[in-house]
């Protein structure tokens, strides 16, 4: 009977101390922010994005940490968070599209691709690097969502 109390005590430890606390961070520089944005693709602003390989950069404090970057990548959008996933938002920290296609931050240089989010330079070092914060995004009619809830 005691063999019975004291296996099942030390399941019950084993399985509490392996839970997690994780929140769902994907980037400890970066918080998660909470957020749904409409775009109106007819919107001068935006029309840009009807065009495959064109992307944008849209600034607006309810969006984002830094903005987003929205990509049409033929057929799909992709929206990436506008500042910059390998340090903590600063001075200059908020990327810039450069090429059409790809994102720099000013800070290190660090160049992205906006196709899949991925550091087109990375450095070759033993500190870990991360790769562009990822949106959802959802195309109905001329209106573009996107959204990280």
């Amino acid at each position: 009977m005691k063999k019975t109390i004291y296996t099942a005590i030390a399941i019950t430890v084993f399985f509490l101390s392996s839970c997690s606390d994780d929140k769902g961070e994907r980037n400890p520089y970066l918080l998660e922010a909470q957020f749904s944005f409409d775009i109106n693709l007819n919107l001068p602003k935006y029309n840009g994005l009807t065009i495959p390989g064109n992307a944008v950069y849209i600034d607006d404090p309810t969006v984002g940490i830094r903005g987003i970057l929205v990509i049409n990548a033929g057929g799909s959008f992709y929206a990436w968070e506008a500042s910059c996933p390998n340090h903590a938002p600063n001075d200059c920290s908020t990327m810039e599209i450069e090429g059409g296609t790809n994102c720099r931050c000013n800070c290190e240089d660090y160049e992205y691709s906006l196709f899949n989010g991925q550091m087109l330079n990375r450095p070759d070092t033993e500190e870990r690097t991360y790769d562009l914060l990822f949106y959802q995004t959802q195309k109905s009619g001329s209106t573009l969502r996107v959204y990280n809830n």
